[in-house]
């Protein structure tokens, strides 16, 4: 019977980061890594206005609702002028998150 062959898998940790590039073949961190950690946190923190902003709509468009439901609770009969008011409040909300959107990139 013949054995079973094996490959060469790195088994360390010194190793398997060598393998992955993210140290040079001397075991020196490579001079890049730093600036892609800073590219990583500057996308990060650059999409933040455009959350804040989204978020703040989402609010925005929740309260419009909420409103609406419980001014149509109230009065039954004026269900079709506030539906109108509501959809326009709701669109207006909805505008911040694009403003937001389009003005953080």
């Amino acid at each position: 019977m013949k054995a079973a062959t094996t490959t060469n898998t790195p088994t360390d940790l010194s190793l398997s980061r060598r393998v992955t590039g993210r140290e040079s073949p001397d075991g020196a961190p490579r001079k890049n890594q730093k600036q892609n950690t800073h590219m990583i946190i500057a996308e990060i923190t650059g999409s933040l206005p455009a959350a804040v902003g989204c978020f703040a709509a989402a609010i925005g468009v929740g309260l419009v609702g909420a409103k609406a439901v419980e001014s149509v609770g109230r009065n039954p009969d004026a269900s079709a002028k506030i539906l109108v008011q509501s959809i326009l409040g709701m669109a207006l909300a909805e505008a911040v998150a694009f403003y937001a959107i389009f003005l953080a990139k």
